[in-house]
């Protein structure tokens, strides 16, 4: 997600502590949101999929693989 949309949900807010938002702002709002989730989770993922785990044997599994099999 691109900083102007993470400045567009700030200004959002800020305008929903103030003054209100109309219905269109409100949808925007949610659609913002959603996407800025969707994005985070995205990198957590990505993230946790580089991960190796030292298993008490000494063998290593790598996370990716784990969370298929599970």
């Amino acid at each position: 997600m691109d900083q102007k949309k993470i400045d567009r949900i700030n200004e959002l807010y800020h305008k929903s502590k103030g003054v209100g938002l109309t219905a269109s702002e409100k949808a925007e709002q949610t659609a913002l949101r959603k996407e800025y989730i969707a994005a985070i989770r995205g990198d957590l993922t990505d993230s946790l999929n580089h991960i190796s785990i030292k298993n008490p044997d000494g063998s290593i599994t790598d996370l990716k693989k784990k969370q298929k099999s599970c």
